[in-house]
């Protein structure tokens, strides 16, 4: 990816978080990004490509969290998940989810940007089944399903508390809940 294209990614993305994919202009994001319009079309078609692809880009740096947690820590990887997870909503989303957003957003209007969203959100309950079954969780399935709601919930209270205690509560939750599944 070139230099010009990353940058115009990452001020688009952090924009559409910040004020709501209506609530930018491309004009805003070429001045933010310190690019020219033709650079801007040079690399996204249109308004809902970069769309698509800040999303995208969003995607990418919630994986970098997550994804190799695994291996790293085996012993309890659903709550380092908790915490890791956490830490992304600290340092990069402490306002909501975009990816639920563009779903709202773009449901009746751009059903790739929707899509997109969606697809994220389904990959991560198959990351967690996978984990699950890694760790011999018998009832994978509704063990993932839960364990997910309590992320989507840690992200939800981060607009009414604070990321370090949606997070606390998460961690707490989650021990609970591998508690209940062990048993």
């Amino acid at each position: 990816m070139s230099e010009k294209r990353k940058q115009v990614l990452n001020v688009a993305e952090q924009l559409f978080y910040d004020y709501g994919f209506h609530g930018v202009g491309l004009k805003q994001i070429i001045n933010e990004a310190n690019v020219a319009t033709m650079t801007l079309y040079n690399h996204f078609s249109s308004k809902n490509r970069l769309v698509e692809e800040a999303i995208k880009n969003r995607e990418e740096r919630y994986w970098a969290y997550i994804g190799s947690v695994s291996e790293v820590y085996s012993n309890e990887p659903f709550v380092r998940i908790a915490q890791l997870h956490g830490a992304f909503l600290k340092e990069v989303s402490p306002q909501g989810c975009m990816f639920l957003r563009a779903i709202e957003v773009y449901h009746d209007t751009d059903s790739n940007i929707a899509d997109i969203a969606k697809n994220h959100k389904s990959k991560v309950l198959q990351y967690f089944e996978e984990l699950a079954i890694r760790n011999n969780i018998k009832d994978y399935k509704n063990f993932a399903y839960e364990f997910l709601l309590i992320i989507e919930g840690a992200t939800s209270m981060t607009q009414i508390t604070d990321p370090t205690q949606a997070t606390e509560h998460a961690v707490t939750m989650t021990k609970a809940l591998q508690s209940h599944f062990q048993m």
